[in-house]
């Protein structure tokens, strides 16, 4: 996760409405794809470490900082459903996502398609690290 992080550090203030995100995804004890989220906020973590990961991320583990995202304001496939395609087996999320276009739906959707899912690895980091993002949709103020 720390890498996650460590990713996702480069562009905090830069993603417009989204919040940075850092994802890596690991096979067999090897790092197979990793990204973050691009300055503007598109393309997302999860979708440039799986491009990068290919087929290799089946079976994987992936690491990211925030919850998936569970609906896409572009109508494009949210980042659950690309996880769930590329079959992965494990997500690690530090931080659920107070948005509503995740706000827990992420983690159910990647439960439901059987998906082992675990929250809080490095919570506190990963909210730190987007401070004003969680504080505006946490609090539901601007």
């Amino acid at each position: 996760m720390q890498r996650a992080l460590d990713l996702a550090s480069h562009n905090v203030g830069q993603t417009g409405e989204n919040p940075s995100v850092g994802c890596v995804i690991v096979k067999d004890g090897v790092v197979v794809g990793e990204g973050a989220t691009v300055a503007g906020g598109r393309p997302h973590a999860e979708e440039i470490a799986l491009a990068q990961a290919g087929e290799a991320s089946r079976g994987g583990a992936v690491y990211v900082t925030v919850e998936p995202c569970a609906r896409r304001s572009t109508g494009t496939t949210p980042c659950a459903d690309l996880l769930i395609n590329a079959g992965v087996s494990r997500v690690v999320i530090a931080a659920s996502d107070p948005h509503p276009f995740a706000s827990g739906v992420g983690v159910e959707r990647l439960r439901a398609a059987g998906v082992q899912v675990e929250l809080g690895l490095m919570e506190a980091e990963a909210r730190a690290q987007n401070a004003a993002f969680f504080a505006k949709w946490g609090a539901g103020r601007p």
